[in-house]
């Protein structure tokens, strides 16, 4: 698991609040890759978009896309969050499958922030636009009257557990497969399965990029689920 390590970048053992290391850089790498992307790629803005633009173009569709048909034409104003959500995320998914890289989204603590950046904003956010009516998330009006308080009680529960599943997800998925490709690179050093070792290898690889994808876009479909409950709190 040496790989998933946090080490400073300028030597020592000591990690502390403010000491740079190879989270900070891969993350900082992550942060300039889309500006070069969605800014620079686009500085142009052809009729006839380069290969940047037109990437950059997809992703904004998509994710427009997404944010309309999932949290609706109102939740439209908080494009650009999610837009930089998405884009920060499946950038970081896929520089750690670089060689000699570091997966930042592999590790709790980044995974963590995002999510509880998501849960804090959506919940702010649902009682400054609705008030107390915002609890009426929680209360069950089309169910039996003696079942209401209990499904509230399990509504809360699952509420506060969103920001545990939203960041376990995200990085469970990539740690796991990170850690499974390490193991069959173990088993290439014997050269009697060397052959089958580099096959397997392959596929996790080639699975690993559908997965950095799929992860950053379920990432961003929750947070667009959350946000339309704040927007319409109401079952």
């Amino acid at each position: 698991m040496d790989q998933f390590k946090v080490e400073p970048l300028f030597g020592g053992d000591h990690v502390g609040m403010l000491t740079p290391t190879n989270v900070t850089l891969w993350m900082a790498l992550a942060v300039l890759a889309v500006t070069l992307l969605l800014v620079v790629g686009t500085r142009g803005r052809a009729i006839i978009p380069s290969r940047a633009q037109s990437v950059a173009e997809l992703a904004y569709g998509f994710v427009y896309k997404m944010v309309e048909d999932v949290a609706g034409k109102d939740a439209i104003r908080f494009f650009p969050y999610i837009m930089t959500l998405f884009m920060f995320i499946v950038t970081a998914n896929f520089l750690g499958l670089l060689p000699m890289s570091f997966a930042t989204t592999s590790h709790i603590a980044v995974t963590a922030v995002l999510a509880m950046a998501v849960f804090l904003t959506v919940t702010i956010l649902g009682f400054v636009l609705n008030g107390t009516k915002f609890l009426g998330l929680f209360w069950v009006s089309s169910a039996p009257l003696a079942l209401r308080p209990i499904l509230a009680v399990i509504e809360l529960i699952s509420y506060f557990v969103r920001p545990v599943s939203h960041s376990i997800r995200l990085a469970g998925n990539i740690m796991a497969g990170h850690a499974v490709i390490k193991v069959f690179a173990g088993f290439a050093a014997i050269a009697t399965i060397a052959p089958v070792s580099i096959l397997a290898i392959t596929a996790v690889y080639g699975l690993e990029v559908l997965v950095a994808f799929i992860q950053a876009y379920v990432f961003t479909i929750l947070t667009c689920v959350y946000l339309k409950d704040a927007l319409h709190p109401s079952h």
